[in-house]
């Protein structure tokens, strides 16, 4: 999704694009300066940095969190220093007492998603209500102050991503210059450096919190700025995806990595004989996944009949599914089918984002679900207060439209990536961490988790880290979370209670 991976099956942009048009008759002469109506989705942002600060303060767990909130534009150019993007940020800063305040980076995925989902759904002092599943409802929607907000613990940096929000192009530069893996990772380490320069925080304390894609940047990241001199003292991953090639190809490890998560869908929706704990039951789960369930996977065409039928019927017990099912889809079932499946009887399909939310797929002799329950639940409320809280309330000025969304360089996309091992890879930054990590042994890492995510599996995010080449002290510096939630875990209630007190627990530990 938008906050949320990636784009082929997150919310498209529905911006339509108008031809610039005078009518006929109203032709200006030649020598006036009157110029024709410009679709606002085409408007150049301009070179000029601006930024547009305005106080604000909410209540907090019984005193008054006073706090300026800037939105605004940074520029960024090339080593030639000419202009190459236009980068849009909202930042909320507290007063210091004395030592510099921590300042933490935040951004989503896509490719070709905005920042609104962390924005107005996280951390931030003002926050959606968009709580629990099915709570889709028409506008008006809600925002409220935050009572798990981090600006208590550090000042936070929103940053949309070139092509999205209300950053552009600038210059000679073009949406293809700025969109792949690697051209990424630079206009963001490139936005980074201008914002410690603009506001003097090259002494603070920094941290990243990426979700989704974002935490493939966020690893890429590590090591870019480790190379330009930005120390990180530490990285949250939301919903980790640190090698797109298991979350996208049709490798055996990737239906591994995934086995757990459709373990606990299938506990939610009360397809577990007998309902155990949770947490043992999750336990189980992945110990069958990479153990009986993996090997068999390997053997491939060499597994015996009888030992097929054995691991199908193990993973129908904790997935939900008959063992049918499973012997038809060679072990193997497709994230789409299984969220098409698990309530077919019912006339039921179950999101990608947050296996919770459930929605409407009367088809009974479909193949896959065809929509995403979750996505389309909050992404109305998402888009209409983030236009709505920018322009009316903080009443920013520009003469460009927010994208949400802008999917369509999903396509454009250059998935390749030099490494910090020196080789191209594709899309896979986990070497990247790895380095920073042992090139700076006090760099903490946290990895947050939804245990209902079926677009980054937490399984997944195991593995990706646990993969990674560090030694017994950088694997210290590693700490795993796990919410009752999906993939936007900040949007459920208890969980973003509970993930506010780890995350103050992590920032004081790498301070």
């Amino acid at each position: 999704m938008r906050s949320s991976l990636l784009a082929l099956s997150l919310l498209l942009s529905s911006a339509a694009f108008a031809a610039d048009k005078t009518p006929a008759g109203d032709v200006p002469p030649k020598d006036s300066k009157a110029e024709a109506p410009k679709d606002q989705d085409t408007i150049k942002a301009s070179v000029q940095e601006d930024a547009q600060p305005v106080k604000r303060a909410i209540p907090l767990r019984g005193h008054t969190l006073a706090y300026t909130v800037t939105p605004g534009h940074l520029t960024i150019r090339n080593d030639d220093g000419e202009p190459t993007a236009s980068i849009f940020y909202v930042a909320y800063t507290a007063p210091s007492a004395g030592r510099p305040r921590p300042v933490t980076f935040l951004f989503n995925g896509g490719p070709g998603s905005s920042s609104m989902w962390l924005h107005l759904g996280s951390f931030g002092p003002m926050k959606i209500d968009a709580s629990l599943p099915e709570m889709q409802r028409p506008a008006p929607f809600r925002m409220t102050s935050n009572p798990d907000t981090l600006l208590d613990v550090s000042d936070l940096v929103f940053i949309d991503a070139p092509t999205t929000g209300l950053s552009r192009a600038l210059g000679k530069s073009e949406t293809k210059d700025l969109v792949g893996v690697d051209h990424d990772l630079d206009a963001f380490t490139r936005a980074i450096q201008r914002y410690l320069t603009v506001y003097g925080r090259w002494n603070s304390p920094k941290f990243i919190i990426g979700e989704s894609y974002g935490t493939l940047r966020a690893a890429g990241l590590s090591n870019m700025l480790a190379d330009k001199g930005v120390q990180l003292n530490g990285i949250t991953l939301v919903s980790t995806v640190l090698d797109i090639g298991l979350l996208f190809g049709t490798y055996d490890q990737a239906y591994v990595n995934i086995l757990p998560t459709y373990a606990a869908a299938a506990w939610y929706h009360n397809k577990v004989a007998g309902k155990p704990p949770l947490d043992s039951f999750l336990t189980d789960a992945r110990n069958f996944a990479r153990g009986r369930y993996a090997a068999a996977l390997q053997l491939g065409n060499n597994l015996s009949p009888d030992e097929r039928a054995a691991v199908a019927a193990e993973a129908a017990r904790f997935t939900g599914l008959t063992r049918a099912y499973v012997l038809a889809n060679n072990l193997r079932v497709d994230p789409s089918r299984f969220r098409k499946e698990l309530l077919r009887s019912e006339g039921r399909i179950i999101g990608r984002l947050d296996a919770r939310f459930t929605g409407s797929n009367p088809d009974q002799a479909g193949e896959a679900a065809d929509y995403d329950p979750m996505d389309v639940s909050v992404s109305g409320a998402f888009i209409g207060l983030i236009n709505d809280y920018l322009f009316r309330d903080l009443g920013y000025k520009t003469p460009l439209n927010y994208r949400p969304n802008n999917y369509g360089v999903f396509p454009l996309w250059d998935w390749k990536h030099q490494s910090a091992a020196g080789q191209q890879m594709t899309a896979d930054t986990s070497a990247d961490l790895a380095a920073a990590m042992r090139q700076n042994p006090n760099l903490k890492l946290l990895a947050v988790n939804g245990l209902f995510d079926l677009a980054t599996p937490f399984a997944g995010a195991e593995y990706d880290i646990g993969h990674m080449a560090l030694g017994p002290i950088e694997r210290q510096n590693i700490r795993y979370t796990y919410y009752p939630a999906g993939h936007m875990m900040y949007i459920d209630p208890n969980s973003a209670r509970q993930l506010k007190a780890d995350l103050a627990s992590f920032y004081a530990s790498a301070m």
